[in-house]
């Protein structure tokens, strides 16, 4: 039987992505700690950002899928907790010096108008070998995301005001609409920052700092 080592498997979870900030979730320091225990089985304790993190089902699955990549592991187990609470400082010193080069290159676009808006979907659906699903930009850069946001964003069609999707979104989730307005405009915020959505008339300026 192949030897397990937490190293390892901290090694082949840098491959998976956060779904919010282009850094990995080792980088954002979202894993608090890792065990291997009796027959190769493994044992991860992770934190989210935040507790309302829509992704969370599907971050936790995207976890278990890469630390069973390493050779020799047998079950893994994926715990959420909340304390110690996640801060900036949670992250490795190198997901630090990540983010402050792109606030150095970051120009915030102007703010969406509610009532005028026509946000239209941009980018394409990538549906990865191990059945996780990224919405990619025109720079190829990819933002992990579970259905509900793809059926969102396939909602943005150029023709929908903001007042229309929150309705739509409100219907896909079984939510009442007061429920789900300020996360449809941070939804939009965020998909428009990763450069998947456009607004016509205003200018956007992706606030993350794109690979070549």
């Amino acid at each position: 039987m192949s030897t397990v080592t937490p190293q390892a498997i901290k090694d082949s979870l840098k491959q998976c992505m956060d779904p919010e900030v282009p850094l990995n979730i080792v980088e954002m320091g979202l894993i608090y700690g890792i065990d291997v225990v009796e027959n190769n089985n493994v044992n991860i304790k992770m934190t989210m950002t935040t507790q309302g993190c829509p992704l969370h089902e599907t971050l936790v699955q995207d976890v278990t899928r890469y630390a069973k990549k390493v050779p020799g592991v047998n079950n893994v187990k994926v715990d959420i907790v909340w304390e110690p609470k996640w801060t900036m400082d949670s992250m490795t010193e190198e997901g630090k010096a990540k983010i402050k080069n792109m606030s150095a290159s970051m120009t915030t676009p102007a703010p969406i108008n509610y009532e005028t808006a026509l946000p239209q979907g941009v980018g394409k659906l990538v549906k990865q070998e191990d059945g996780s699903m990224v919405l990619a930009n025109e720079h190829e850069q990819g933002f992990m995301v579970n259905q509900a946001i793809v059926d969102f964003w396939k909602s943005c069609n150029g023709q929908r005001k903001v007042t229309e999707l929150v309705e739509i979104f409100a219907q896909q989730t079984g939510l009442q609409r007061n429920q789900v307005e300020k996360e449809v405009m941070q939804l939009l915020q965020q998909l428009r920052e990763g450069g998947l959505i456009a607004i016509q008339n205003q200018p956007d300026t992706p606030n993350v700092q794109f690979k070549k």
